[in-house]
Formats: C-alpha cells, sequence, structure tokens
C-alpha cells in the first residue's frame, strides 16, 4: 500500500522580517506559537533571503523555484501567467485539494485561478476599512507623519472581539476546511496574508502585548554612512523626511509591528490547533514564509524599496516542519538558503518529480541532518533599466494632486531618478555582502563586523580582492541562470 501523500500548509504573512519573531533573538516579539513549532517539530532557517525586496517577483521566484531575471517577472506589474509553472498548480495536477485564502500578488488578473486552486476564498461578510490601500486614514497627508505609516491600536467593530479584516476571514476558513475535509484527501492550505505589512495598526491584546522598553536598537545612520548607501535609499530617506521624527514615534511604530506580527502568530496558532484537532498535524508539511521584510524606522526608513538590499528587508523568516515521518531535527540553522528552495523542498517532500528546469535546491538534508551546508551565497535582486518605465510603480502618480499616496516617496523617485531605480543584483556570503549596480558606485559591507550594514566598504583598497571575488561570484550565477529551456521538445518530422 502507497504511503499517504502528506498534507501542505504554506503560511505566508507579507512583509515579516527575520528578527520579529522571538527565537530570532527579538526580545520584544511575542511569537510563542512559532517559536515552541522550533523547539519541538521544525528548523528555522535564521539566514533565508527573499530574491526580490516587492512582494510580486519576490512570489513569483519561490512559488516557481525560478529566479525574477530568469523568466522576467521582475516587477510589482508582471506577475505569472498562464504557461508558467507555479507550485499550486503543481500540487493540484498531483491530485491535491488546493485552498488559496489570502492575497493574489502571484498569478494575472487575466487568468483563471481554476487551475491554481479548488477555492479561492473572499470574505463571505464585510471587513473592517482596510487601512493598508486607504487614502483617508490620515489627516497630515504629505507630511513625515503621513508617510512613516503609523496608525496604531485598530478597534474590532461593535460585537467583534477582532479587527475583523481578509486575515481573520481567511484564517477561519482555512480552519472550517481543516474541520470538515476528508480524511483520505492529502491537501495543500495556501495562506498569503497581508499582515504585517504597514500601515503599521493593530487591535488589541496585540496593540498592548508588546514591551516597548524590550525593543531591539534601531538602526541609524551618519552623515558619511547615509553617503554610502544606493541613490534610492537616500532620495527616500530624503522624501520621506522621517528623519525628523521623534524617537517616541519610532518605539511606537516598531511596537505595533510587532503587534502585527504577534496576531500572525496567534493566527497560525490557531490553524495548528485545528490540524491537531482533526488527527492532521504529524502527516502535514508546514511552511511559514514571508515574502520579503519591512524597514520598520531603521534608517528612518519604513515599509521597502525595489533595489535595496539591507537585511531588515531581504532577511525573512523560513521555517518547515515536516510530516513526522520524515524526522526533523528541531531547532534553528545558520545555513545560507533561499526562498527559491521552496519548491524543491515541497516537491520532495509529496513525491513529486519536477517537469521543468528550476534553481532551487530541497532543504530536507538540512532538516534532517543529513548535511551541514547548503548554499556558498545567496542571491537577491531589483530595479530595471533606464527606458523600462513599464517596470516602475507608477499608479501612485496617476492619483489627483489633492490625493497623496503613502508610497508616493518610493514612486516619485522611480518617474524622476530613472539611475535611481537602476539595475542591481545583491550577493551574500557568510562574511559579505556584495551589490553590484548597473547605474551607480557598488555596495560591499563586511557583515560580521558591520550587521547593521552602515559602512560600505567598496572603495577600500585592502579589499579589491574581495571585491573581485564577488564579482565572479554575481557573473557565474547570472550566467548559470540566465534562462531554462522548455523540457518538452519539439517533435520534428
Amino acid at each position: 500500500m502507497a504511503a499517504k501523500l502528506p498534507n501542505i500548509v504554506i503560511f505566508n504573512p507579507d512583509s515579516m522580517r527575520a528578527d520579529a519573531i522571538g527565537h530570532l533573538g527579538n526580545l520584544a516579539s511575542r511569537t510563542p506559537n512559532l517559536d515552541s513549532l522550533v523547539d519541538t517539530d521544525a528548523v528555522s532557517f535564521s539566514n533565508a533571503y527573499c530574491q526580490n525586496p516587492v512582494c510580486t517577483p519576490s512570489r513569483c521566484s519561490y512559488m516557481t523555484g525560478l529566479y525574477p531575471h530568469t523568466t522576467g517577472h521582475r516587477t510589482m506589474h508582471n506577475p505569472l501567467g498562464a504557461d508558467d509553472p507555479m507550485l499550486l498548480k503543481t500540487l493540484k495536477e498531483n491530485g491535491y485539494f488546493v485552498y488559496w485564502g489570502g492575497k493574489n500578488d502571484l498569478v494575472s488578473s487575466q487568468v483563471s485561478l481554476n487551475a491554481y486552486c479548488d477555492i479561492f476564498h473572499k470574505p463571505a461578510r464585510a471587513v473592517q476599512p482596510d487601512f493598508h490601500f486607504s487614502q483617508g486614514w490620515r489627516a497630515a497627508k504629505g507630511t513625515a507623519e503621513f508617510y512613516d505609516m503609523l496608525v496604531g491600536r485598530t478597534a474590532p467593530a461593535p460585537g467583534d472581539s477582532v479587527f475583523y479584516d481578509s486575515d481573520w476571514s481567511c484564517v477561519y476558513k482555512a480552519i472550517e476546511i481543516v474541520e470538515t475535509l476528508p480524511e483520505d484527501q492529502p491537501f495543500c492550505l495556501y495562506l498569503p496574508l497581508i499582515y504585517p505589512h504597514p500601515p503599521y495598526g493593530v487591535e488589541d491584546p496585540w496593540y498592548s502585548s508588546i514591551d516597548r522598553a524590550a525593543l531591539n536598537a534601531r538602526r541609524v545612520l551618519t552623515g558619511p554612512e547615509l553617503e554610502g548607501k544606493s541613490m534610492m535609499f537616500r532620495e527616500i530617506y530624503r522624501r520621506a523626511g522621517l528623519y525628523d521624527l521623534p524617537e517616541e514615534r519610532f518605539r511606537e511604530i516598531r511596537s505595533v509591528y510587532l503587534g502585527m506580527c504577534a496576531r500572525v502568530d496567534h493566527q497560525f496558532g490557531l490553524l495548528m490547533q485545528a490540524l491537531k484537532d482533526r488527527g492532521f498535524y504529524q502527516n502535514t508539511a508546514v511552511f511559514f514564509l514571508s515574502d520579503h521584510g519591512d524597514y520598520t524606522g531603521d534608517y528612518c526608513l519604513v515599509e521597502k524599496a525595489q533595489n535595496c538590499f539591507e537585511d531588515p528587508i531581504v532577511r525573512v523568516p523560513f521555517i518547515i516542519k515536516p510530516p513526522a515521518s520524515t524526522g526533523a531535527r528541531p531547532g534553528i540553522s545558520d545555513c545560507l538558503v533561499e526562498l527559491t528552495d521552496l519548491v524543491a523542498t515541497v516537491e520532495e517532500l509529496a513525491g513529486i518529480r519536477p517537469r521543468y528546469s528550476q534553481f532551487g535546491k530541497s532543504l530536507v538534508p538540512l532538516i534532517t541532518g543529513e548535511a551541514e551546508s547548503h548554499r556558498d551565497a545567496v542571491f537577491c535582486e531589483g530595479g530595471r533599466l533606464p527606458g523600462e518605465l513599464h517596470c516602475a510603480e507608477l499608479n501612485s502618480l496617476e492619483l489627483p494632486r489633492d490625493v497623496f499616496s503613502l508610497y508616493e516617496p518610493k514612486v516619485s523617485v522611480q518617474f524622476n531618478e530613472p539611475a535611481a531605480h537602476g539595475k542591481a543584483l545583491m550577493v551574500r556570503t557568510p562574511e559579505f555582502k556584495y551589490v553590484f549596480r548597473l547605474e551607480e558606485p557598488d555596495e560591499l559591507y563586511n557583515m560580521n563586523d558591520d550587521p547593521w550594514e552602515c559602512r560600505n566598504l567598496i572603495g577600500e583598497s585592502q579589499l579589491r580582492e574581495v571585491v573581485h571575488t564577488l564579482r565572479e561570484r554575481a557573473l557565474r550565477f547570472m550566467v548559470e541562470t540566465a534562462d531554462v529551456v522548455p523540457w518538452r521538445a519539439d517533435r520534428r518530422l
């Protein structure tokens, strides 16, 4: 008798940085469910990196195992098409019942989702105002107090115990599905949530759960250090003007963000308990990962930028609990891993043979303890060529001039300073982070001596050989991953 296929859960919060989790060293975090999971059943990769610092290209990458430059899905406006491979489609074709509960920053709106999932959930009841996209939540439009995206404590509607939004609706529906699915049907639950994406707002008890006095130190740059940063970084810094905000406001931004992460952890815990109650937990592989991180006040910035690569926005949570039969060695791994490794890992656990070329590498050997190393370097990319105006996020500039977009500082840079939005590639090794830039000077950081990435060492003469070696590694990476050849060969007469 064939072994039962493992169930798959992909719990996918948006904009969650790695150090927002308690077991990764943040004393102010409140993530007991994730922390407990890693203590007993899962491996948390503390050096996991996304392959693009914004939503859509990152998701297109880790749900295919391909890099943004390989397929051209490297902008916010170019999601996957019907002919692109995608993990959910693969699972559905292999007999899985697939539930998709959450946002779609992944597949084109012109493509039917029937090939990807059995259920794409939309809230059945009205949700509360979505601060993430509303333009009317702040009176101080166009000021630093507007661009810092701080909402603060949110209030549930009368009769509700939570600030009922689409995340709650999607999690509750996932639990309902777990409670009703037949035991012999392998399933995949994919939950691409919105939280903790800014604006920063959360209800109690999570708002009040964060000890403001326990926050980690905030990354702050001096004037000379700022000049070593990229043009995009410097221009957003200047245009948003958050450097004039008092430290108390930054403390509130960071605390509310951690409260949002605590709510995500609670929702994750509810789903894990539902799996245990139905007896599904042992045979379920659980993946917890985020598409990218968030500055959250570090360097006097918030959210993220398309071609910047500081750790707060590119180092993300990646936690994997395999089915019990796989035999995990739980704990924290400091190996360098990429989110591209997701597809290869799921396919190995599900016994699915790949049907196209991909660049992810299965993490199962690390999870079981059979391997102690994985990659010598990881990569992240972003930006566009100067003439690629269609690759810029211009939607905010189309708003009436009396309406301000939360993202206007970032979007206006892309429009007015195309060189600042230039293509760039990050190479991260155990010791160094190197950024190759087409339109401006490169960056180099010693991650052991300067983990906050404040001192750009690119001009240091004693490090020329290091830069040469990293450029060679970047060249090798781009040649190896420049394209993929379709596996279906043409049948010629």
